[in-house]
């Protein structure tokens, strides 16, 4: 090979994509999932971009691109393939390609869950904020102007004050911009004042509650002063586009310290920018935010920390950290006044984190010393048996499916999902989110459909569809062609009833271990808490029609939102709800489900359907 041949460039192909409008130049050999994310583009990837999900489809409009993977063959319809749909994961651009990418594989806003139902509050957050007036400096008064503060703070029988070298610059400098008049906010413990952040006089006093989970980030916005929640927010969590599963991101984050700081970047980010936004609208600023409660799974725990998540996929699953953590905000980049610190609650085990803590919490009013069931629905389900003192834990690998993964036409709760079905002489009739022309089945869809199916006979216990489509294949239409949102019929196919098999008897299959170690029976379960977005949409009725949910009465059925998020925001008003949060830890006895005798025989048992 020439010199000249070895200084020759790469070839560099212009990737337009619609309808985002966005231009981005790569090199060759780049995969367009990657070509999107360099163009700000944030395209579904539930596998993390290794091509067996199917969620990356886009549209090839024009140019020329790699021939198709053996995984795309296995993976798209023939019809897909004939219409130009390709896996952004797999294909690579050969010229200057446009592409179209389908409403179903844009990372869109979802129909989030930020809200839950609140018991009364207590008032006793962390940091206090005293009205300072002080005599500024003269002749006869040259106390330093730390000195000021501190003497003010011991009058009113706070401890000697403390503060970085950075906030002792701020405080002069705000002290004589105010006039020697101030809002100060401090942290008293261990014989300290610790200094947070030094407001303008008789400032409001933000506090952050977050419920960070692997899909949507739920965000609280308090006054610390009178405990009003003043803003309730959600945002898709940004880290969705590397993977929709928390397995398919812990095996991005292995790739190395880039790519794990990267994902916690990522999240954090998404956050300042989301909290931001709310602030502007409410004449607000980060600096007034003096703390922070932060709960999610163990996982994202440790992305939101940037600590290792490696052993956190493979057995034991044993994480960094169980026990509760105040780190600070600014460390992580959370943008927030100089001195705020975040509380993190501890996490039970691997796979149940500080956000089931947070739910328990939450839900303590409905227990009684009965037998009672939290259950909190997602890619890992974290269920707790509450009976008086005695909380029996553990985590089922439900898998993405009720996310709308691995479900053919499958999608998240997002406006044109169907929601649920009825039939009406014999033929379906669809229920979408905001009642946009169905384009994709959401999880809470799906189990209401196959609740109705199994009700109207075109589907039996054993998951088997009874009927054909027009290409033979063993599925049911819902909406044929001609109605849908995208111009192609919306099935649900005897792999989509499978995958929905799988999970429900993951869930009910740990219920049912729990149970069987405590010798409570369905009948003496006296209160059933479905926690988070899924289980406050999805249908009792069809719960227990599929079998997901025992057979009990659905009075004894509560729906209560996001209780995660609400424990979150008990935890920020109240030091003695911290407490408590760390007391629940001491009563959980964690089962891991790999190695429980009894889970095996319930999860096989619960592949089936009930008898109609």
């Amino acid at each position: 090979m020439s010199a000249t041949e070895k200084m020759t460039p790469l070839h560099i192909h212009q990737v337009d994509i619609e309808p985002a409008g966005k231009r981005v130049m790569v090199a060759e050999g780049t995969n367009l999932l990657d070509a999107a994310r360099q163009a700000g583009v944030e395209i579904v990837a539930s596998c993390s971009g290794i091509g067996i999900c199917g969620t990356c489809k886009v549209k090839l409009v024009s140019g020329r691109l790699s021939p198709l993977t053996p995984m795309e063959e296995d993976t798209l319809t023939k019809e897909e393939i004939a219409g130009g749909l390709r896996l952004a994961c797999q294909a690579e651009p050969l010229s200057h390609v446009r592409l179209d990418v389908p409403q179903e594989s844009l990372l869109h806003t979802q129909k989030m869950q930020f809200e839950g139902l609140e018991q009364s509050r207590s008032m006793d957050p962390a940091v206090i904020a005293l009205d300072l007036n002080l005599q500024g400096p003269s002749m006869k008064d040259l106390r330093a102007d730390i000195t000021r503060v501190d003497d003010e703070l011991l009058n009113r029988g706070y401890p000697h004050l403390r503060a970085s070298l950075q906030q002792l610059h701020d405080t002069s400098k705000s002290l004589r911009e105010g006039n020697w008049q101030a809002r100060i906010v401090i942290r008293p413990e261990e014989g300290a004042s610790y200094l947070v952040a030094i407001l303008p006089s008789h400032s409001a006093m933000l506090g952050l509650a977050m419920d960070i989970g692997s899909t949507k980030v739920a965000m609280y916005l308090v006054d610390l002063t009178t405990g009003g929640t003043l803003k309730a927010f959600a945002v898709m969590n940004p880290q969705i586009a590397y993977g929709e599963d928390i397995i398919s991101r812990i095996s991005y984050a292995n790739r190395g310290d880039a790519e794990r700081l990267q994902l916690q970047s990522l999240l954090v980010n998404g956050i300042n920018q989301a909290v931001a936004e709310q602030l502007r609208v409410l004449g607000m600023d980060a600096s007034q935010i003096v703390d922070v409660v932060a709960v999610g799974n163990t996982a994202i725990h440790h992305f939101f920390c940037g600590l290792p998540v490696e052993q956190l996929g493979r057995a034991p699953y044993v994480p960094v950290v169980s026990h509760a953590l105040r780190i600070s905000a600014n460390e992580i980049g959370l943008r927030a006044a100089p001195g705020t610190q975040v509380y993190l609650p501890p996490n039970i085990a691997g796979y149940v984190g500080a956000d089931h803590v947070s739910a328990l919490l939450a839900s303590q009013a409905y227990f009684d010393q009965k037998a009672g069931l939290l259950v909190d629905i997602g890619t890992n389900t974290e269920i707790s048996l509450v009976m008086g003192q005695r909380i029996l834990s553990c985590s089922c690998a439900s898998g993405p499916a009720f996310e709308g993964a691995h479900i053919q036409d499958g999608m998240r709760a997002a406006p044109g999902a169907i929601d649920r079905i009825s039939f009406y002489d014999g033929k379906p009739v669809v229920f979408t989110i905001e009642e946009k022309p169905p384009v994709g089945i959401c999880g809470s869809g799906i189990l209401n459909s196959l609740a109705e199916m199994l009700k109207a006979g075109v589907l039996d216990r054993r998951g088997i569809l009874i009927g054909q489509n027009s290409a033979g294949k063993a599925s049911f239409t819902l909406v044929n062609a001609a109605h849908s949102g995208h111009g192609r019929e919306i099935v649900i196919t005897r792999k989509d009833v499978n995958e929905i098999q799988l999970a429900k008897a993951a869930i009910r299959g740990g219920m049912r271990t729990l149970q069987d170690i405590a010798g409570v029976a369905d009948g003496e379960i006296s209160a059933f808490i479905a926690a988070g977005a899924f289980g406050t949409h999805l249908d009792t009725g069809s719960a227990i029609r599929t079998g997901m949910y025992p057979d009990i009465p659905e009075e004894r059925f509560h729906q209560v939102g996001n209780a995660a998020g609400v424990g979150a925001k008990q935890m920020l008003l109240s030091r003695a709800k911290r407490l408590e949060a760390e007391e629940i830890i001491r009563r959980v006895e964690y089962v891991e489900l790999t190695v429980t005798p009894q889970f095996t025989p319930f999860y096989t048992e619960e592949m089936f359907f009930p008898e109609t």
